[in-house]
């Protein structure tokens, strides 16, 4: 991988890991378009760490509540019922399915799941997933004719059966295409919760699965000796503050507005890739990973 790779490479990383749009889709459909060799699952999973570094930064406060409160809970009864320790637990609970179907899957992580046909059907299937659960939310927001406004749940109301669902939407993004964010928003939209506490969920569900994923891949990286150390270290630093950037606008954007413009992007990216993959001008199938 060469440094212009890396740069470009990690600027797809840090823009697109916190949107609705999936980074792992647009860092192999950049490496695709470009004809440049695939980046591979280890090399977004270790340039991922830089941007789950931004979340550290950017939450750093509500991290540090809930550490602190859920560490003093596991000694402290009357400490439980505090919802930053609460947060805590269904942080945790929400972090087993990724982590159980992600090494249950490994193989077809880094194989099959790579394949554009499915990037582009899954861009286009969360697309419409997404684009109907903002429709939910906005309806309750806005009320209507005949129907007042109704109170979407913030986070004091997440308990462990919905911590689960979200970690069942988060563990589909394991599939290039399908987005972590927008997978867990759009359950987060389903179940009733308000934009904002949706997306910062996500978030905080993505730190612990992300940064093991990323850990496990440096560990395997070091004992194979197929990672451009250089260049994806300079990626992972570009990630980190562009992914830094782009929280911060997006937390401010989903205050006041619709998921819709990334719903349209989702699909009219996803129609492209499969007439480009059926005339036979983008191959389906990854070049060999970049070492």
């Amino acid at each position: 991988m060469s440094w212009f790779e890396s740069l470009i490479l990690g600027l797809v990383q840090g823009l697109t890991e916190f949107l609705p749009v999936s980074s792992s889709a647009h860092l192999r459909l950049t490496a695709a378009f470009s004809g440049w060799k695939d980046p591979g699952a280890a090399f977004t999973a270790i340039t991922q760490i830089g941007t789950e570094a931004a979340v550290l930064i950017y939450f750093r406060k509500d991290i540090g509540r809930i550490i602190s409160a859920w560490t003093r809970s596991l000694t402290d009864k009357t400490l439980r019922s505090d919802p930053d320790a609460r947060m805590g637990w269904l942080v945790i609970v929400g972090s087993i399915p990724i982590g159980v179907l992600g090494v249950t899957l490994k193989d077809q992580i880094e194989g099959p799941f790579r394949d554009l046909r499915i990037t582009a059907t899954m861009l286009i299937g969360m697309g419409i997933v997404l684009g109907i659960a903002d429709r939910l939310a906005a309806r309750d927001e806005s009320g209507g004719k005949h129907r007042a406004p109704k109170q979407r749940k913030a986070l004091e109301d997440l308990g462990v059966r919905d911590g689960l669902i979200y970690g069942v939407c988060q563990a589909m993004a394991l599939i290039p295409g399908v987005s972590r964010s927008g997978a867990t928003i759009s359950g987060g939209l389903f179940m009733g919760y308000k934009r904002e506490a949706a997306a910062r969920y996500s978030f905080l569900l993505a730190i612990p699965a992300v940064l093991a994923s990323g850990v496990f891949e440096l560990k395997d990286a070091t004992e194979g000796g197929h990672v451009s150390w250089g260049p994806t270290i300079f990626a992972t630093v570009i990630a980190f503050g562009v992914g830094y950037a782009v929280i911060a606008w997006f937390m401010k954007f989903i205050s006041t507005k619709s998921f819709m413009p990334f719903v349209y992007y989702r699909i009219a990216l996803g129609i492209v890739i499969i007439v480009l993959v059926s005339t036979g001008a983008l191959s389906p199938h990854a070049a060999e990973s970049a070492g």
